[in-house]
């Protein structure tokens, strides 16, 4: 019984601190933001690691065919 007791302060309490950090009860976000979180992460490390030509290369290659 005390068990059951501690379970259920425990989830009030996380209930508290998503209310406070606003947490989304789905889990998902929008793929914008998504996209805004990765995309700066991708580009450093392409022109970091020097893959910045094989991304540019891929793009021309794909804008060519969709042109056709």
């Amino acid at each position: 019984m005390a068990d059951s007791a501690g379970r259920a302060a425990d989830r009030s309490q996380e209930h508290r601190l998503a209310g406070v950090f606003g947490d989304r009860p789905s889990g998902t976000r929008h793929p914008l933001v998504a996209a805004a979180m990765v995309l700066p992460l991708a580009i450093l490390l392409a022109v970091v690691f020097g893959g910045w030509d094989a991304v540019v290369t891929q793009a021309s290659s794909v804008a060519g065919m969709l042109g056709h």
